[in-house]
């Protein structure tokens, strides 16, 4: 059982970066921003849960089924990841490419603490055993004041040359030319040794310049995520489910009339379409394993969502399930996301594996959240750096789908721009 206390933060303007700072002295943190983009499907602002009181964290193998019994049986808000070598747990597939991060494959906690941010209105929940702390660690976070480090230069270097990559997709090329898929998305990572920074604040800058829907500032001891992901892989709300997948990218401008041309030609790229339409198709697919009979709706199709950064093409896929199927059953049966693997889907991931030159891990997995009554909602991770502050390894990756109609330089350059963001807040003095 959790004690509830609602407070007014109108009169602190600084409140959610306070949090935030506060946050970051506890070993487990999971910190979820929407940056007020609000959507159709939105509960909450702001997300944050600290302190474990118990948790779950495995490899790959039964992932989904321990899974199930934790959140069976916890039946309270539940806060971790999935990473995307969980694949290995539902079909017969393999992760042997280099791992410079360690993370495991699957993390969840039960906080002891958890706030949940609506406009002015903060919801502070917290675990019986320690509701005495509440006004306390209220006042400690409203006295919290941000402390600035001056930032390390960071040798970041790419794991994939250039030349080796448009080799590697003119590979993947021949496989969709042969018939083997029709899409997969190919990734490549860059990465820095001996790398010292503070999370927080590189998390901070990341999320300032890109203000997405689904940033995380996540923690657990030593492993840190720091996302400006755009894209949502799957919400639970009641009986209906929620799915979003990003296919389809262009760049912005300052200038206000060119800008409008470049999300009007994103609009109606035959290329970009087509790459979203058969992300939809397997979605669709995947919702079908729970959803009711003709229950699959496609709300939105190729729709043109604008960010600080890029224009993106977002469809939005729904579902109905019965009251009585697993929240757990509906990830297993929908992981890895299509936007993230592609079709067919088990050809792709077997393709990914082999040409990709590191393990994803976290990378293309999803963070996100159970409520207490199986309601969940998870991002995509891209967009996104990754640190291991024991080993000092450091890592961010970047991909983009692959059709018959790419053209590696194109898609190489496309790679480039998700990165910028990245190189932007690393290199920054």
């Amino acid at each position: 059982m959790r004690t509830v206390i609602t407070k007014d933060i109108s009169q602190f303007p600084d409140f959610k970066n306070q949090l935030l700072h506060w946050a970051n002295r506890h070993r487990e943190v999971v910190f979820l921003d929407s940056n007020q983009y609000h959507q159709k499907y939105s509960s909450y602002d702001t997300v944050l849960a600290v302190e474990a009181f118990t948790s779950i964290k495995t490899d790959y193998e039964n992932a989904f089924q321990d899974l199930y019994q934790y959140q069976s049986q916890t039946k309270d808000w539940l806060f971790g990841y999935l990473s995307y070598d969980l694949k290995n747990d539902t079909e017969d597939l393999h992760s042997n490419n280099f791992d410079g991060l360690e993370f495991p494959d699957l993390f969840f906690f039960q906080p002891k603490k958890l706030f949940l941010i609506k406009e002015n209105q903060v919801e502070i929940k917290y675990l019986r055993m320690c509701d005495d702390e509440i006004e306390t660690d209220f006042e400690e976070i409203i006295s919290t004041t941000s402390l600035t480090h001056n930032p390390s230069s960071i040798n970041i270097k790419q794991r994939i040359s250039k030349e080796n990559y448009l080799s590697k997709v003119s590979k993947m090329l021949e496989h969709i030319h042969r018939g083997d898929i029709y899409e997969a998305n190919f990734c490549m990572e860059f990465y820095a040794e001996k790398a010292q920074i503070e999370p927080l604040e590189i998390y901070q800058k990341l999320n300032a310049i890109s203000e997405p829907p689904f940033a995380v500032y996540f923690k657990n001891n030593f492993h840190y995520l720091l996302s400006a992901s755009p894209e949502r892989y799957l919400r639970k709300e009641g009986l209906k489910v929620i799915s979003q997948p990003i296919k389809g990218t262009a760049k912005r401008s300052f200038d206000l009339e060119q800008d409008e041309q470049l999300k009007s030609d994103l609009a109606q790229n035959e290329k970009e379409r087509s790459e979203n339409i058969m992300i939809v198709d397997l979605v669709r697919n995947d919702l079908s394993h729970t959803a009711t009979k003709g229950s699959v709706q496609v709300e939105e199709l190729c729709q043109i969502y604008t960010f600080k950064q890029v224009h993106q093409m977002i469809s939005t896929i729904v579902s109905e399930v019965e009251n009585t199927t697993s929240p757990i059953e509906i990830l297993r049966t929908t992981f890895p996301m299509g936007s993230m693997t592609g079709a067919p889907k088990i050809s792709a991931m077997q393709i990914i594996e082999a040409l990709e030159e590191t393990k994803r891990g976290l990378y293309s997995g999803a963070v996100g959240y159970f409520t207490p009554t199986g309601d969940f909602d998870f991002n995509v991770v891209i967009r996104s750096i990754l640190y291991n502050s024991q080993n000092q390894y450091l890592s961010f990756s970047v991909g983009s789908a692959v059709t018959s109609q790419a053209i590696p330089e194109n898609e190489y350059e496309e790679c480039l721009l998700k990165a910028k963001a990245m190189f932007e807040v690393l290199q920054s003095k």
